[in-house]
Formats: C-alpha cells, structure tokens, sequence
C-alpha cells in the first residue's frame, strides 16, 4: 500500500513519514545549521556585501521560501507519494559536496563554499524521499545557483561591457533631453560633474535577482504556455539593464541640479531600490501583456476559417 508523504494538513507531511524519520531529519536539520549558518554569518560581512553579490542572501531567502511554498502546494493538492530512496547516487552527491565545503571553507573558496550547499541539500533529499519527490522542489534547488559567487575574474569580464552599455543608454538620453553630456568608456561627463558608472549600476545584480524573481513568479504562477515562460525569461535582461540606464540617468540628474552630496548620499542606495521595484513591476507587466497576446492567439487558432464558395 502506497504510504502519503504529504497531507492537506498544516504541517504538510504525513505523520507516518514524519513519526518514522523525525530523528534523521533533526539530525539532518542541527547538521546542515552546524556547517552553513557560520558560512552564511561570514558571507554576510564578506562576499553578500557587495554590490557585486548582494543579491546571493535574497535569492537564498526565495529557495527556502520555495521549498515551504511547494509543500505546501503539494498537501493542499492532496497528492500521495511513496519515498523511492536512492541512497547511492544520494550519498555520492552528498561525499562531493561535503569535500567541496571543506576545501572552500579551508581555502576561502567561496564558489565552493557556499556551491556545496546544492549537492549536500539534493543528496540528502534523493536518500531520504528518492527522485520522485525530489523532482518536485527542482525549482529550489535551481535558486541556490544564483547565491553562488562568483569569481572577481569572471564578474569583471561580464560586467565591463554591461557597464559600457549602461554609460552608453544614459548618454545618449540624457543627450536627448539636452544635457550637456560627454562619456569617455564608463565615465560620464555631465556640466561640472565626472561620474563612473560602477559595477552596481551595471546590472549584473540586478539582472541576477530579477532573474531569480522572475522565474519564481512563473514558478508560482505556474503558466502553461511554455512559449510565454520562455518569452518572459528572456524579457528580464532587457527589462534589467532600461533599470539601470533609468537608475543612472536619475542619479546624474540629481547630481546635475542638485550636487555631488545629493547624488551620492541617500539618494543613491534609494533609487537602486525604486527602481528594483520598478523592474518587478515592469516584469508583472510584460506577464500581463504576454497573457493577453497569448489569448487573443488562442481565440485566433479556435476561430473558424471562413468558407468561400
């Protein structure tokens, strides 16, 4: 007889599956805190506090936040599972990963590190509940991609021609709005004020977070349109850098008419912000465009062809 792991019930699993494996998973749960929580403790006053990977603790947050979510989704569905563990390949994953976290937190590594929490977490599933179940959370264990850091060489490769892109978009509008504006590489010229463009303003960030966010909105929302997920996905690169071409433009106007202490003090770290939640705005709006577009399509294909005599 097939055993339910999960159940309409609050606590979202099957009180046979949680009575029979309440040790092991407390075990599991004070093991993986042990190792990860002083990780993320240092993370957070070391890579995460830049502006290059601050956007790794929020993305950490969605893949927790995830795993509550499709539990949850799964006990309100009512849907029955029987653990199928797959304790080799589990095992496998969870010895690589645990070498991986020794030799990165030995040798400052953060990309391994931090990236060994994604084999450890997928091997200890594919033991405890086997493939079957752990398929359910792939989603999850995806987010924990964008948490990772990465190394200064490869981030300055991929966000020096951002950042030129961005300084480019912001010179050539604000030429349009008749500014005086000159910009040599990253650095733009505007009256009596020279300012960079950093890497904050070059959207590798941001384009990481909205990304993350983006595909968990789809993820929730669960559309079925596979053209639509696709389409969207892709919108949020471009949807990111008008962010930040928007972001550099405010920032060189303030400091234009209002000075340097204004453009560089509050302002600065609030419109990075504003214009975050402009981004996730813009995001829900292209979805609700996509939608629209998508049933009007559909209205198109069902319509009868017209029968000419």
């Amino acid at each position: 007889m097939t055993r339910n792991l999960f159940a309409a019930s609050p606590g979202g699993f099957a009180p046979g599956f949680w009575a029979s494996n309440r040790l092991a998973v407390m075990a599991l749960a004070l093991g993986l805190a042990a190792l990860y929580v002083p990780t993320i403790v240092d993370f957070m006053h070391g890579p995460w506090r830049g502006d290059r990977n601050s956007h790794g603790p929020i993305v950490l947050a969605l893949s927790a936040w995830y795993f509550y979510f499709q539990t949850r989704r799964l006990a309100a569905q009512g849907e029955g599972f029987q653990p199928r563990p797959a304790p080799v390949p589990g095992w496998a994953l969870v010895v690589l990963g645990l070498g991986a976290y020794v030799l990165g937190r030995s040798q400052s590594l953060a990309l391994l590190e931090m990236g060994s929490l994604l084999p450890v977490l997928l091997g200890f599933a594919l033991i405890l509940l086997g493939p079957g179940i752990a398929r359910h959370y792939w989603f999850a264990f995806f987010l924990l991609l964008f948490a990772v850091p990465l190394p200064a060489s490869i981030v300055d490769v991929i966000t020096q021609p951002m950042k030129i892109a961005a300084s480019w978009g912001a010179e050539h509008l604000m030429y349009w709005l008749g500014y005086p504006i000159a910009r040599a590489g990253v650095i733009l010229q505007i009256g009596p004020y020279q300012l960079m463009v950093a890497d904050a303003c070059a959207g590798l960030n941001s384009l990481f977070t909205l990304e993350a966010l983006g595909l968990l909105y789809m993820n929730v929302v669960r559309h079925e349109s596979v053209f639509r997920n696709i389409t969207l996905a892709v919108l949020i690169v471009p949807i990111s850098y008008c962010s930040n071409v928007i972001r550099i433009l405010i920032l060189a106007l303030l400091t234009y008419h209002m000075g340097d202490d204004v453009g560089q003090g509050f302002m600065h770290e609030f419109s990075g912000m504003a214009l975050f939640l402009t981004a996730l705005m813009l995001i829900v709006a292209v979805d609700s465009l996509l939608r629209a577009l998508s049933l009007r399509w559909e209205r198109l294909r069902g319509r009868r062809p017209t029968e000419v005599a």
